[in-house]
Parts: structure tokens; sequence; C-alpha cells
């Protein structure tokens, strides 16, 4: 809820951070790279992709070395919020994290890491 509530003020979704947080690493990714790296289905992509590009905050274009491919980027408009998002979430994750140590903050991470790979193994093998 508060994650949603902070990111509302910058007309985003946690969803379209996800991919605006992937794109603003990458600069451009395929629909497929997006859903793999969030670990969503295609269908599911399509549709934030869809609402984010009228909302102005990412391109489609097609791939200069393939044809047949799309590829998603941001617009300026969808550069210019990520350093006030960035340190939002950093806010967010401070607020969070307050009353951990920084060895105790770590190990989670760590442990949710090793989860991710476990689903993403899992999913790779259709599981």
């Amino acid at each position: 809820m508060i994650f949603s509530e902070n990111l509302s003020e910058f007309g985003i979704t946690p969803g379209q951070y996800g991919v605006l947080a992937c794109l603003w690493k990458d600069e451009t990714l395929t629909p497929k790279e997006i859903a793999n790296i969030l670990r969503v289905e295609n269908s599911t992509i399509s549709g934030v992709l869809d609402r984010m590009q009228k909302r102005g905050l990412i391109d489609r274009i097609l791939d200069p070395n393939n044809r047949r491919s799309i590829r998603v980027k941001p617009t300026a408009a969808g550069m210019a919020i990520k350093e006030p998002v960035q340190k939002r979430i950093e806010e967010l994750n401070d607020m969070v994290f307050k009353d951990f140590k920084p060895e105790e903050r770590e190990e989670l991470l760590n442990l949710l890491t090793r989860i991710g790979k476990v689903c993403a193994a899992d999913l790779k093998e259709g599981k």
C-alpha cells in the first residue's frame, strides 16, 4: 500500500515502476525480456506497456537488427522521473529496514535472491 501510494505521486503503478526500472538499467529491451526479468506473463506485460505508451512513458520501436521484433525504450518523460522515483524508493527501503541491522538486511536480501533464482529456474522448466 505504501509503495503504491508513493509511486502514485509520480503517476505510475508498481508494475510500471518495474518496467521503468528495467529500462533505466538496460535502455531498450523486448517485451519478452521485460516479462522474464519481472517474472510475469507476456500477456500481462503487454497490457502494462500499452498503458505506459498511452501515458507517454515508453515507446515501442522496431529492432534495427530484426525488423520483426519490437523493442521498448523509455521516452524523455519516462527518463525525467528516474531520479525522483529512485530517491523515493531508497527512502521507502530505508523506512522498511530501519529496525534491521546491516547484516540482517544483507542476509534477508541474499535469501530473497536465492528464492528468486529457484522460482526463475522453475519457471524456465515450466513448473
